[in-house]
């Protein structure tokens, strides 16, 4: 049995031994949060006697009434078969003491914080296989739009803030990449020709289309190359491009050699849009970022001894490139977007903290000192300069 089978078992046994626990954990542990389904059909048939006023529900330690279980398990009986009074009872035997009901709820909620994290990031995962196969990005955003609701939703009951936390220094990750599509690879030397064969494209497309978004490591030194040269202002050509390659030492690594930087770029027969291709190498990258992005987030989620906590605020900062991807590719079909109004600092903190926060122990706030509660009133007065 693992610990967070005794931890759910605990939380049961602690509900029948004293009913008034549920004042304490009742708006933040949901039945879901529970793993196993009978321990989920318990819990929820203890909120729904609860919600009827049950006599059971308002008694007392040592004079809690037989119909309190004997209900439960009989409520629990109509949302999922096997569930028995014997077996109600062995929870009550399961649980160490009833008054530590609060910690024992936390460690539930951590465990279904780390459950629901790595089923999302799977999901996400899934979705940008998929995305790859068919070329779209429709799902990939979907997927990705509900682990952040997810993540945000587990922060407020948590009590935390939804902010990114980087992982602390250690070696690095190393995920998988899918297979660069033949489709995908023609795409990006079409892409790279029409830059070379009309230059002037290249000032639609700088401002949201990245080397890391080819996908093969030659397309993105030659767009590195082709980058310079428009930045400098200097003519860009087969001729030129290849020789802002080698001296960018890139015909060294065996990525590319100058039969394949003359190919790529050869202007012969270039009809296109460089911004349609652009588009569609940007929500390439996206996809592989999201494929990336979902295996961090579960290898984060799939470790237990990251505390609830911080696993939210690391799969937020795992999640942080594939904003940043698809804030490109946004402007990349619609153009850039002017920028909100941001709300006063009061306005933007979060509207309240979860009560399982409320229940864990905190430092209390150190008083001002004297000094600092005689200058106040002084700085309150000093007006703020407008920014520029």
């Amino acid at each position: 049995m693992t610990p967070l089978d005794r931890a759910e078992q605990a939380v049961l046994g602690a509900v029948f031994l004293d009913p008034s626990q549920l004042d304490h954990f009742g708006s933040w542990l949901r039945p879901e949060h529970f793993y196993r389904p009978a321990h989920q059909a318990l819990y929820a048939s203890v909120l729904a006697l609860r919600e009827r006023a049950h006599p059971g529900s308002t008694a007392v330690v040592g004079a809690v009434p037989v119909s309190w279980v004997a209900d439960a398990v009989t409520e629990a009986g109509t949302r999922i078969r096997g569930v028995t009074a014997p077996y109600a009872h062995q929870l009550v035997a399961a649980c160490p003491n009833s008054g530590n009901a609060v910690v024992y709820g936390r460690m539930v909620l951590e465990g279904a914080i780390h459950r629901t994290v790595a089923e999302h990031a799977v999901r996400l995962h899934q979705a940008a296989r998929a995305d790859t196969v068919r070329s779209g990005t429709e799902e990939t955003l979907l997927r990705a739009d509900a682990l952040a609701r997810v993540l945000a939703d587990l922060a407020r009951r948590w009590g935390v803030d939804a902010r990114p936390v980087p992982p602390p220094a250690g070696p690095e990750l190393v995920v998988q990449t899918p297979a660069v599509d033949e489709d995908l690879h023609a795409d990006e030397e079409f892409l790279l020709a029409c830059l070379a064969a009309r230059p002037d494209q290249l000032g639609v497309v700088v401002g949201w289309l990245r080397p890391e978004d080819f996908a093969d490591l030659g397309h993105q030194q030659l767009y590195q190359a082709l980058g310079a040269l428009h930045h400098r202002g200097e003519p860009v050509d087969q001729l030129t491009v290849l020789w802002e390659v080698q001296r960018r030492g890139a015909l060294n690594d065996r990525a590319l050699d100058a039969e394949r930087v003359v190919r790529v770029l050869d202007p012969l027969g270039v009809a296109g849009s460089a911004e349609f291709f652009g588009e569609r190498v940007v929500g390439a990258a996206l996809v592989r970022t999201a494929f990336e992005s979902a295996q961090r987030v579960r290898v984060l989620a799939e470790d237990a001894a990251v505390p609830a906590g911080r696993l939210i605020g690391h799969a937020l900062h795992a999640l942080g490139p594939l904003d940043e991807v698809r804030r490109r590719w946004h402007t990349a079909r619609t153009g850039p977007t002017p920028e909100k109004p941001q709300p006063p600092t009061s306005e933007r903190g979060s509207p309240g903290r979860a009560e399982a926060a409320r229940a864990r122990s905190r430092p209390h706030r150190a008083a001002p000192s004297p000094a600092a509660a005689a200058i106040a009133p002084v700085l309150s007065r000093t007006p703020r300069r407008s920014p520029a």
